[in-house]
């Protein structure tokens, strides 16, 4: 009976002291993709993206035009030009086909750039507003749904980088 006492009694002290642990880690989540898009300033940047792609696809079309229309003139009038104006219409019509691939591929990446340019800020604005709870609220950690990644790490939490680096022999 008393080693069952003494049992139970250290099942009780292990149980509370795993709750006095627990108690003082404090994991959040949050969904920075609801966030971002309940921002009122997220629809004036999609507004100001939208505009500048469409700048983008005007420029684009402006130069297919171009280059159909020279196509078109010079099938129709093929048969009559010389060879040294063939190949000057041939050579006009293989660098605007160089221009218009290397404006597409440009115009894909200064898209991105300037997406994440309109969008740096809101980051910022979402950023500072959880780091702002969690260190309100008391949290350890924030753990961001949307992205699965921690967007916060308070001061109490434990950093086992360099336990993990021994245990693998790492210095």
């Amino acid at each position: 009976m008393n080693k069952i006492f003494k049992v139970l009694f250290l099942f009780v002290v292990l149980f509370a002291l795993n709750g006095a642990v627990n108690a003082q880690i404090k994991i959040a989540h949050v969904n920075t993709n609801e966030v971002m898009n309940a921002m009122p300033d997220k629809t004036k940047a999609e507004k100001k993206l939208e505009t500048y792609y469409n700048e983008l696809q005007e420029q684009l079309k402006t130069m297919l035009t171009e280059y159909q229309n020279k196509l078109q003139d010079y099938q129709a009038n093929a048969e009559t030009m010389s060879n040294l104006v063939k190949q000057s219409k041939e050579k006009e019509l293989v660098d605007l086909e160089s221009r218009i691939t290397a404006f597409q591929s440009n115009a894909e990446s200064e898209f991105e750039n300037k997406r994440a340019e309109l969008l740096a800020p809101l980051l910022e604005k979402i950023q500072n507003a959880i780091n702002a709870v969690g260190k309100e609220k008391g949290y350890t950690y924030i753990l961001d749904v949307a992205t699965g990644t921690t967007v916060y790490i308070g001061t109490d939490a434990v950093d086992v980088t360099k336990d993990v680096k021994g245990k693998l022999g790492i210095k």
